[in-house]
């Protein structure tokens, strides 16, 4: 039986801001619960503190069972890191020790052939039998067929930069939702994930819950939390830090309860107001009288008491702090055939096929993963098979090529702005926001500390101001990322999964964002929701076949048979 608790969790920012305040709630046996709320309030700062990887500033987390953790960026493991050295970030700290010293043995073994050496080579064969080793990598096997179809021994030195996001997802997840531990920390695990990816860990989060282990896990995918969730734990945030309330239900009833709470919480506050200004009123009446009236003295003196004892006793909860993000994505009017092309096939990924993209078109990249959206979707990013100088991509810095045959072409007056999946910005790095918007780059202008700092207030980013970028949550490196395309002119935005890492507010907020964009939209997703705001879809079939439909089509297995 495993279950995991926390009771008056309190953490502060390295700045000593206020993050997480009293958050205290229960995960029992069998429990799936899914923590949400928006970009920046702590949820993977709790799942870290859950997880032993740094302490808490204030209260205690206490736990039954083996714990199974996924991090918010599994693939953030060094470039030169092969599947099994991914599949081992995810083990307990003793086989991944263990996994190092027989790696170092062997290492020595092949430039020292002493006894002294196989000795130590003896011992580390030893050390990862008596941890289980062997157990785990029947594990490895049952994973990477899962989820690659092909055992351990073929995958087990393949690079893990040969894998697509989603496959890095699905070949971990398939390791732990199998694996013993009792009480898994997913967060963000439907991250990089395609549609039946997403419904494939609906199934799984399910049947884990039956089985009588527990899951708390991060998303912002409303048809996954509908779906896989049995409890809502949110953070709410709050001036003193963010603090915590579970809905015991599902997200199908989560938004109505909510909102009855927090009606219910107004309605205590303004009772609890009037109250005390009752109190007030009639303090101030008998020290009036009072002072005329001795006789009057103990009604003055018992009327302070009572606000005294009244306030101490202090205000109901407060109402939760509302985040408001407002996006403007303006853009600007290009040629009427925005993107043009003419046999365009990725190498080794999709057939030639043609298409054209007008002014206003809003068009979603669907398709499995692996099956070479990013690739098509980075070709437009650098200006298409043929840049033209005059229309300078923004956010498409050291883009790597992508090998294609046939042509694709941008309209006159498009210029693309590309928002990486991956978030990924060396040239933000060690920056603050309030520098980044301060300087401008080549694609934007500097902006006045005061005038930074309302446009970080839009997207919900003025706490983080003086953050630098590679410290910020992943929906805030997303928010960011949204607000320097607003800034920069683009007129053909390319999103490639924006929705990932963005709260539901937020997530809400871009769609309003893109409906009003003056220009064109093609964007990657796997969120089902977002998805259905689009007026056409492009899906990358599984055999290779690329067709234009005008409905979501989740099902690439029979994208050929539908064209």
């Amino acid at each position: 039986m495993g279950y995991i608790e926390f009771a008056g969790i309190g953490q502060w920012l390295p700045d000593g801001r206020p993050l997480l305040a009293d958050v205290s709630f229960r995960v029992g046996q069998g429990v799936v619960a899914a923590l949400i709320g928006p970009n920046g309030t702590g949820k993977t700062t709790l799942l870290r503190i859950a997880a032993g990887e740094i302490p808490a500033d204030e209260g205690v987390v206490t736990s039954a069972g083996e714990l199974g953790v996924m991090p918010q960026f599994i693939g953030s493991v060094r470039d030169d890191s092969t599947v099994r050295d991914l599949l081992l970030t995810v083990t307990p700290g003793p086989v991944r020790e263990a996994a190092a010293a027989l790696d170092a043995a062997e290492l020595a073994m092949m430039a020292d052939d002493s006894d002294a050496v196989a000795m130590t080579y003896a011992q580390a064969l030893a050390d990862w039998g008596d941890v289980g080793g062997y157990d785990w990598e029947t594990r490895f096997d049952v994973a990477t067929v899962a989820a690659l179809g092909v055992p351990y021994d073929r995958a087990k030195f393949r690079a893990v930069t040969s894998l697509s996001g989603g496959e890095q997802k699905r070949v971990v997840l398939e390791l732990l939702l199998d694996g013993p531990a009792q009480v898994l920390l997913l967060d963000e695990p439907d991250n990089y994930l395609d549609v039946p990816g997403k419904q494939w860990l609906e199934r799984r989060l399910a049947q884990v819950g039956e089985s009588g282990r527990s899951v708390l896990f991060v998303s912002h995918d409303r048809e996954l939390l509908a779906a896989a969730a049995t409890r809502i734990v949110t953070l709410e945030p709050g001036a003193a830090g963010a603090t915590s309330w579970v809905h015991g239900g599902s997200f199908t009833g989560y938004v109505t309860a909510r909102d009855e709470r927090n009606s219910r919480l107004e309605e205590l506050r303004r009772r609890w107001d009037e109250e005390r200004a009752k109190l007030v009123a009639l303090v101030l009446m008998y020290k009036t009288k009072a002072a005329f009236n001795d006789g009057l003295a103990s009604r003055y003196a018992a009327a302070q008491t009572r606000l005294a004892r009244f306030e101490s006793a202090g205000p109901p909860q407060a109402v939760p702090m509302v985040q408001s993000v407002t996006m403007r994505l303006r853009g600007g009017r290009t040629a009427k055939r925005a993107v043009v092309a003419e046999g365009l096939g990725l190498t080794g990924l999709m057939d030639p096929f043609d298409l054209e993209v007008f002014y206003g078109d809003r068009l979603a990249v669907l398709g499995s993963n692996g099956s070479g959206k990013s690739h098509f979707l980075r070709l437009l990013a650098a200006g298409g098979s043929d840049p033209d100088p005059a229309a300078t991509p923004v956010g498409a810095a050291d883009l790597a090529p992508v090998a294609h045959t046939g042509t694709v072409a941008l309209g006159s007056r498009v210029r693309p702005g590309y928002f990486r999946q991956t978030h990924a910005h060396p040239e933000l790095h060690g920056r603050t926001l309030l520098e980044i918007l301060h300087h401008g780059d080549d694609d934007r202008a500097g902006m006045g500390r005061e005038q930074a700092a309302r446009a970080l207030d839009r997207y919900g980013l003025a706490r983080a101001g003086e953050q630098t970028y590679q410290t910020l949550s992943g929906g805030q490196q997303a928010r960011l990322q949204i607000l320097l395309l607003e800034l920069s002119g683009a007129t053909l935005l390319l999103l490639d999964e924006p929705t990932d890492n963005l709260d539901l507010h937020s997530a809400q907020s871009l769609e309003a964002a893109l409906a009003a964009f003056d220009g064109s939209v093609i964007a990657i997703t796997h969120d089902r929701a977002f998805a259905r705001t689009f007026d056409a879809f492009l899906v990358f079939g599984a055999d290779g076949s690329v067709v234009v439909s005008d409905q979501p089509v989740w099902d690439v297995q029979r994208v050929r048979r539908a064209r």
